[in-house]
């Protein structure tokens, strides 16, 4: 829920103002989108470090390192993209947030298929908004 609400301070200022003027790929979808299915994965992400949190396997210090790290790398998305209003910096930061994330669950299914596969949609959407940002950063030169 943190990493949601900090993140909404860097993005809901900038949406009327600065990304209301990019030039977006036609397969970004509308604002309203992102608060519901950014509940739902931030649901998932919680619900998976609750099940590592109170298992046997929480002691894999790699697999510490990787869920804190996607999640640090989540939480500087936002200020990256849209507090500095740079594509750019957001860019480099997704695709290093797609790959931790890709570790952890790796890490994960070791461990518990389940927790893997609750952290599948988040791994989804990240591709898809890494896709994003990618053309946002072509199509905004």
């Amino acid at each position: 829920m943190l990493l949601g609400v900090s993140g909404s301070l860097f993005t809901a200022p900038a949406i009327e103002s600065w990304y209301a003027t990019l030039n977006k790929p036609s397969f970004t979808p509308p604002n309203w989108l992102f608060a519901p299915a950014w509940t739902l994965l931030y649901f998932l992400i919680g619900l998976t470090l609750y099940l590592c949190w109170n298992s046997k396997f929480w002691n894999d210090q790699m697999l510490k390192f990787a869920f804190f790290l996607q999640l640090f790398l989540n939480l500087l998305w936002s200020p990256l993209f849209f507090g500095l209003r740079s594509p750019i910096f957001g860019l480099i930061d997704i695709v290093a947030l797609d790959l931790a994330v890709m570790a952890t669950i790796i890490l994960l299914f070791k461990h518990s298929k389940i927790a893997s596969l609750l952290m599948l949609p988040y791994l989804a959407w990240i591709l898809f908004a890494s896709a994003l940002n990618f053309f946002i950063y072509i199509l905004n030169p």
